[in-house]
């Protein structure tokens, strides 16, 4: 908990930034795992019903865990993970109309954010783990 408390209390403008795109990734990731599954399965699914296009959540669901406990290794393949998201909305907002188009243009809001997000994670320097001072 004392290494929590010294990032925040630190006002390394790069440890800020750290925190801003970790929780940026998180939140985005979040909000594209439910926008998957609600787009699918309720909002505007391809058949009545809902379909088996809502298991496209599940992969976002592997990094999840550790994107939140602040893995560099999860942040590479979420980026990596974003694209097809990205390209989906594109293809969905394009060929769409009504409720589904304006749902694909959220998940490109969403996965751009989310890359973005993962690619500042992993590009922006760690702060540096000070040493107590001798007494």
């Amino acid at each position: 908990m004392a290494n929590h408390e010294s990032r925040i209390t630190n006002h390394d403008p790069n440890a800020v930034a750290l925190q801003a795109a970790h929780w940026c990734a998180v939140l985005a990731l979040i909000a594209l795992i439910f926008l998957c599954l609600l787009w699918e399965a309720v909002l505007a699914p391809i058949r009545p019903g809902g379909s088996f296009l809502m298991l496209k959540a599940l992969p976002l669901l592997a990094p999840l865990f550790g994107v939140l406990r602040e893995k560099v290794m999860a942040y590479k393949w979420t980026l990596l993970l974003a694209l097809p998201y990205f390209a989906e909305g594109a293809v969905r907002a394009y060929s769409d109309s009504g409720l589904s188009q304006r749902l694909a243009v959220a998940e490109i809001g969403l996965s751009f954010s989310l890359f973005v997000a993962c690619a500042l994670y992993v590009r922006l320097p760690r702060p540096q783990a000070t040493s107590p001072e001798p007494s």
